[in-house]
């Protein structure tokens, strides 16, 4: 039986997931439940049906409602058809292939063997991960990942419970691992006004940070994006009455982040 994995979209041409031009894989499914995530419909491994708005006229009345399904089954063959299309756009900007999700770790033989895959065709892999997995996992798969984007919410590990339903330890642990490896990580981390925007809250993260040999912090201030896609797929948006943090604020983070000797970026 031909290996399958449930992806929810492929993305073409992307330019904010790794070095270069890539195309990027979202996996659907995720262990955590992160009060702001934009993708709701990456929750559940499962494929979900949503229900579209389509206009046809100048009225907002005018219109009818149409049914998708959000998740579909690939196999390895198919996934590497979509990824080597465009493999000559890789070459030419140091570009590559990128793994994300939800959490790709959530469907590991699948992704293992996309990885391996991809390398035998010589290209650049980049992990979109919250680390939220175990170790044995995350060692079978490093040899095969050239850059690691590693999405860091909380260093507290009650605050992370609670706005993720999931502890931090083991994540926590699974950076340390990487980087104590020598493997190349990225660190991401969305900036939640109310949850983990304090003074506290940085300073934790800075100091943790701090220990670790990263190529850098990226911030990624918090939006609603996402926000019609909680209506359509039925739902709770806890995250409705939050507004995207200011440049100010998003600025005043980053010097304290750089404080602690970390390269800090801001991503828009």
């Amino acid at each position: 039986m031909a290996l399958k994995g449930v992806i929810f979209d492929i993305k073409k041409f992307a330019v904010h997931d790794g070095p270069g031009i890539r195309t990027t894989i979202f996996f659907k499914g995720c262990p955590m439940d992160c009060w702001w995530c934009h993708n709701p419909e990456s929750h559940s491994t499962e494929p979900e049906t949503i229900t579209r708005e389509i206009f046809t006229g100048t009225s907002s009345k005018a219109c009818y409602e149409r049914k998708e399904l959000i998740g579909k089954e690939i196999t390895l063959e198919e996934a590497m058809d979509e990824i080597l299309k465009d493999q000559v756009f890789y070459e030419i900007s140091n570009g590559g292939v990128t793994f994300s999700g939800g959490e790709p770790l959530l469907q590991s033989e699948f992704l293992l063997a996309i990885l391996k895959k991809s390398k035998e065709n010589n290209l650049h892999t980049t992990l979109d991960t919250s680390g939220c997995a175990s170790s044995n996992i995350l060692k079978k798969i490093s040899n095969f990942v050239d850059l690691f984007l590693y999405d860091m919410k909380l260093v507290d590990e009650e605050k992370h419970k609670k706005y993720t339903g999931k502890s931090n330890n083991t994540i926590k642990q699974n950076l340390e691992m990487l980087t104590k490896a020598g493997q190349q990580v990225i660190i991401r981390i969305p900036i939640i006004p109310t949850i983990n925007d304090s003074l506290d809250d940085v300073k934790q993260i800075g100091e943790f940070l701090s220990k670790l040999k990263i190529i850098r912090v990226e911030l990624l201030p918090f939006h609603k994006i996402g926000e019609d896609k909680y209506k359509k797929l039925n739902k709770i948006n806890r995250m409705k009455d939050i507004r995207k943090p200011t440049k100010e604020h998003m600025r005043t983070i980053k010097e304290r982040l750089e404080k602690y000797g970390l390269l800090v970026k801001i991503e828009e």
